[in-house]
Formats: structure tokens, C-alpha cells, sequence
């Protein structure tokens, strides 16, 4: 009975970690404004590592934060001869 009990408790571990692989922001604090503000998501880089997004306050348009995206598919290169 204990090694069910264990199996069930390792699942349900699983499954909360899979639950927030990712968050997405919707808003931020904005130096400018002073405030909680709702924010756009921009991609700003394409790197080896991942996408960088910048998160930009809907009023003013600030930077407020940005994420490196590391779920990114990888870049192919096409070169012709």
C-alpha cells in the first residue's frame, strides 16, 4: 500500500511542475508611470539560447522587464553555394 501511495505522490509532483513551466506576464510595475501597469510582450532578440521578449508598459511605453524564451525551436541556417 505505501509504494502506491508513493507512485501517487510522485505523479502529482509531475504534474505541478508541469503546470508552470512557463508564465506569462500581464503586468508590471512601470518606473514612469509609478504604478501596476498592464504590458505588451515584444521579441526583441533571436538568440542561440532562446527568444528575448521585452515587456513595454501600455501607456508609456517604458521597458518594464524582459524573458529569454528557452522553448524556442533551433535556428536553421539555409546557405546557398
Amino acid at each position: 500500500m505505501s509504494i502506491l501511495l508513493f507512485f501517487l505522490i510522485i505523479k502529482s509532483m509531475q504534474r505541478m511542475n508541469s503546470s508552470f513551466e512557463e508564465l506569462e506576464a500581464t503586468s508590471l510595475y512601470c518606473p514612469r508611470c509609478k504604478a501596476a501597469v498592464p504590458v505588451r510582450k515584444k521579441l526583441l532578440l533571436v538568440l542561440p539560447e532562446g527568444e528575448e521578449y521585452e515587456y513595454l508598459c501600455v501607456y508609456c511605453s517604458s521597458s518594464v522587464g524582459t524573458k529569454i524564451n528557452k522553448d524556442a525551436p533551433p535556428i536553421e541556417l539555409i546557405l546557398k553555394p
